[in-house]
């Protein structure tokens, strides 16, 4: 949640949407649902949220899906996968004030495996998908995700769909350029949400936090970096004492940028001790 709260306080005034992953937060059990719900009540009500869970499944099912989303946590709106077809969907469509994003054409590279088939009347799979699923609602209750990696493609999407938003994932880490999605994909109401993720909230990396936990580890333990070397059993020591303190840190919601200062002072500490006993030595 701590880590949330850095992006949002940062990006509040500069953009219109969060689309929370949903499968990160259910990944984490019930802690990620109450994660889930106090970025949601964090997040201004003037900003469009969007539950991106590309969900899909029979009539009853969608419903509840639905009502999860819309009702329970009260998103603006969700992702869907429509491959089940016009029932999947209409659950979700029924919700007044809220939108229904359908997967269109997405900016993985296995998007190809079924979007862009050919069928016989010369369309691609994706195309079909727009034509008929745009006839379910209407531009001011449906969007269509389609991925920014795939330029060559929007002007014959716009020619299906050319006044519905176009949620448009894939810009700056997976390589999509905004300059030609912009080129085809802007109607006269803009009609797009460019979403930018790993490229603005990239947490630091978790080679550089072994390395940290490590190297603190291994010092805290009493290894000299003076000189010299340390006992194992210390330093294993030390590895769960520093693994108590960044679960404390977790059950506290400690911000991210106080566990690795308070980290710091534990290693500087460590060093100044170190450095006391070897004079103490001489």
């Amino acid at each position: 949640m701590m880590f949330n709260k850095q992006i949002i306080d940062a990006t509040k005034d500069l953009c219109v949407a969060y689309k929370p992953n949903i499968a990160f937060y259910e990944s984490m059990g019930v802690s990620g649902w109450h994660s889930l719900q106090k970025t949601l009540d964090y997040i201004s009500k003037d900003i469009f949220t969007i539950a991106d869970t590309k969900r899909g499944d029979i009539g009853n099912t969608s419903k509840k899906y639905a009502e999860t989303f819309f009702s329970t946590y009260n998103f603006d709106s969700i992702t869907v996968a429509p491959y089940m077809g016009e029932d999947s969907i209409t659950p979700f469509l029924e919700y007044p004030n809220k939108w229904t994003i359908i997967l269109g054409l997405t900016s993985n590279d296995g998007s190809k495996s079924f979007q862009n088939l050919s069928l016989e009347k010369g369309n691609f799979l994706f195309q079909e998908v727009l034509e008929s699923s745009s006839k379910w609602g209407t531009k001011s209750n449906m969007m269509y995700v389609v991925g920014a990696t795939k330029p060559k493609y929007i002007e014959k999407i716009r020619s299906v769909i050319p006044e519905h938003f176009l949620l448009m994932p894939g810009i700056g880490a997976q390589g999509g350029d905004l300059n030609k999605i912009c080129k085809y994909a802007l109607n006269d109401n803009i009609g797009i949400i460019v979403n930018s993720s790993r490229s603005i909230s990239a947490q630091p990396s978790d080679d550089f936090s072994f390395v940290f936990s490590v190297l603190t580890a291994v010092i805290v333990g009493g290894t000299s970096i003076m000189g010299g070397k340390g006992a194992i059993w210390r330093t294993v020591a030390a590895a769960f004492f520093l693994a108590f303190m960044n679960n404390g840190f977790n059950l506290l919601q400690v911000d991210p940028l106080w566990q690795r200062i308070i980290l710091g002072l534990v290693i500087v500490i460590a060093v100044a001790l170190d450095s006391w006993s070897q004079r103490k030595n001489v």
